[in-house]
């Protein structure tokens, strides 16, 4: 296949753009002739701009116009940043009377079990904005009708609101959608233009909180993104680019109209990204059982992969709400290179979750900031030089005033305050590891750390040494790895519905289940795709399921027996004999992205490392040895580093300390590891290097 071909219909020869947008940069990606070309700017506050900047940059180290660029793939935070930071539209919402605040009471979940006065995010739509309407639906069928002036009355209520964004959420709605989408039909004859999101469209399955909370967060979001991505089409048609595909949380793209139409399954869209850019980059090297470990500015990203697929999840918290739509298995935490270090009332050293951000940024950007942070800490130990991706030129002197006042105040010289501030991260993010590893059962000896973003590198060797990781992989474009993701990411759409059945349900039962979701599926899938399918189950008496996978040719004994195997992993026991309920049926359909073809590296690989097939993604084509020394600290006292540019490498295994540096990241090799490329330009660190 030639580069830039895709399954998703770019032309013969087109070069394929992917643009990620970060906390602290915009990176960017491009796929031309054979050649894989990168750009990292800062990200602006108009998100549109730096999207265009990048995308301009990196076309222009290729020397092509909008016009040679056949597919374009896009993950944004725009949603996500105006959940946590409050700036949705004006959202009113219409429940069954007598559950008008179920989005204020919610669950009697404590996220801290002993904190006797805990506080709850706010709901995203006020008490004053939530309307009731006078009509029931249960289980069993319509209980209470819903009258013409009744429906005429909770229109007019809503015109009076004068909202942005609708969400309409009335009780078994999954089941028996009608009542909804006769209020929108109302609503919408008074308020032309209105977005007005339905659960039963949003999520059509129960549990009504988490279902209202899908709903609102969707109808909170959407008239802010659909302003965001009509604003970048517009800009990418006027730089004669094709209109973007977008990054879902699930880890594929849709088109930019579609996107602008839904925003809740956007949220955790850059992060999905890097999940498939790793498990790309580990399949080229011969990797199936990663663990992908994303260090960006504001955060860390951390996800299990097996068998060369990354873990599902059916739902997630953002911000303190439920997120209930299938996204990629994605833990976060607010520890990364912009984490603020501050000193709380106990006298203790912390890093984050407050980040610098990209503007003002850490201290030695030189930008204003005056506050440390862990970048500042890394610099101030020698493991960065001066210079990072986006042209941005370090300033040590900066890095070292934010870090004094700290110093002074724990009674520490400035490299053991540096050190500290790096091991208080690195505390943050191996607890992230330990969940998604050692506590759902998992031994984290028998995977790869596959360690990206910016930052991820410099922090690698300490946290496998933890785990008892013996290798860490470090893709080519590791600090830009999420905006290759996107170029490689499959198109996808994913169904749900609610089918409950007790434990007595058969083959028949789940074929009509999976046949009517296919019928609604019929006009979203994207053209050839495949379907996958899944089924939510649980042993009668329990309040949460397990989702496993179901072949096309199945029986109920096969899928049980999935079922009992999931629930004796995560749980340690399987209750044989016990009846199991199924709950939700679910399905994909997804189209591949054919890999884009692109020019082996000139390097033989050293004799231990396997020749690949498809060698991928540029590598350097010869040794040239360190281009240079510095002092870092490692274990508690200076050492003389070697430094090497990783397009230099070579066949070369340098042993640590040595520091490994490339236009987007540096990577740190502490004593005792060891680091070699392998065929396809990825960057192997080992331990037990002499």
């Amino acid at each position: 296949m030639s580069a830039g071909q895709t399954s998703s219909g770019s032309s013969p020869g087109g070069a394929l753009l992917g643009v990620d947008v970060g906390g602290t940069f915009t990176d960017a990606v491009l796929v031309a002739g054979g050649s894989l070309f990168r750009a990292k700017v800062p990200t602006t506050r108009d998100h549109a701009e730096g999207v265009l900047a990048a995308a301009g940059k990196v076309l222009g180290l290729a020397g092509i116009d909008g016009g040679g660029v056949a597919y374009f793939a896009h993950g944004m935070t725009t949603a996500t940043n105006a959940l946590l930071e409050r700036k949705g539209a004006r959202t009113a919402s219409v429940t069954t009377e007598g559950f008008r605040d179920i989005l204020e009471i919610g669950r009697q979940n404590r996220p801290r079990l002993y904190d006797l006065c805990p506080r709850r995010p706010e709901p995203l739509v006020p008490a004053g904005m939530r309307l009731t309407a006078a009509e029931r639906v249960s289980a069993a069928g319509e209980v209470k009708p819903l009258p013409a002036d009744e429906v005429e009355r909770v229109a007019g209520e809503v015109a009076k609101l004068q909202p942005e964004a609708v969400a309409l959420c009335l009780l078994f709605s999954f089941l028996d959608p009608a009542h909804e989408r006769r209020l929108k039909e109302a609503i919408l004859a008074r308020l032309p233009g209105m977005h007005v999101s339905l659960s039963s469209e949003v999520l059509p399955q129960f549990r009504e909180y988490e279902r209202f909370s899908t709903t609102a967060i969707d109808a909170y979001l959407t008239p802010v993104v659909a302003r965001y991505l009509q604003g970048l089409g517009e800009r990418a048609a006027a730089a004669a680019l094709p209109q973007p595909h977008i990054m879902q949380s699930s880890g594929g793209v849709i088109p930019l109209q579609e996107a602008a139409g839904s925003a809740a399954p956007l949220l955790l869209s850059g992060p999905a990204a890097g999940v498939v850019g790793a498990v790309f980059s580990g399949k080229l090297s011969g990797a199936a059982d990663l663990i992908a470990f994303d260090m960006g500015g504001p955060s860390t990203d951390v996800t299990l992969v097996r068998d060369g697929a990354a873990g599902t999840a059916t739902g997630t918290e953002v911000g303190g709400l439920p997120l209930a739509l299938p996204m990629v298995d994605i833990h976060t935490i607010g520890a990364g290179g912009g984490s603020i270090a501050w000193i709380d009332d106990g006298g203790a050293l912390r890093a984050g979750p407050e980040s610098a951000g990209a503007e003002p940024g850490p201290a030695c950007y030189g930008r204003g900031g005056k506050k440390a942070t862990v970048t500042d800490a890394n610099l101030c130990l020698g493991y960065l030089g001066g210079n990072l991706g986006g042209g941005i030129k370090l300033d040590r002197d900066g890095a070292a005033g934010a870090l004094g006042g700290l110093s002074q105040r724990l009674g520490l010289s400035l490299e053991e305050t540096a050190l500290g501030v790096r091991r208080v991260a690195n505390a943050e993010m191996m607890k992230a590891l330990r969940l998604i590893s050692i506590e759902r059962g998992h031994d984290p000896r028998e995977f790869v750390l596959v360690a990206f973003g910016g930052a991820g590198p410099m922090h690698a060797a300490d946290l496998a040494s933890e785990l008892g990781i013996a290798r860490v992989l470090i893709p080519d474009s590791c600090g830009i790895l999420s905006a290759l993701g996107m170029v490689v990411g499959d198109r996808r759409r994913d169904w749900v519905q609610t089918v409950y059945r007790p434990g007595t349900w058969d083959e028949k039962d789940l074929k009509a289940a999976f046949l009517g979701l296919e019928e609604r599926a019929a006009a979203g899938a994207p053209a050839g795709a495949r379907m996958s399918r899944r089924a939510d189950l649980r042993y009668r008496g329990q309040s949460h399921e397990l989702t496993v996978d179901v072949a096309a040719d199945f029986s109920r004994e096969q899928v049980v027996e999935a079922f009992e195997s999931e629930h004796e992993r995560a749980y340690g026991y399987r209750a044989a004999g016990e009846p199991v309920e199924l709950v939700n049926v679910r399905l994909t359909a997804a189209v591949a992205q054919e890999p884009p073809s692109i020019e082996p590296p000139v390097l033989e690989p050293p004799p231990d490392v396997p020749p690949l097939e498809q060698p991928s993604l540029k590598s350097p084509h010869r040794q040239a040895g360190p281009q240079a020394s510095r002092r870092a600290y490692f274990e508690g006292k200076w050492l003389e580093a070697d430094v090497w540019r990783r397009e230099a490498l070579g066949t070369a295994r340098p042993t640590g300390p040595a520091i490994i540096e490339e236009n987007e990241a540096t990577t740190v090799v502490p004593p005792g590891w060891g680091a070699y490329l392998d065929g396809a330009g990825n960057l192997w660190l080992k331990a037990g290097a002499q």
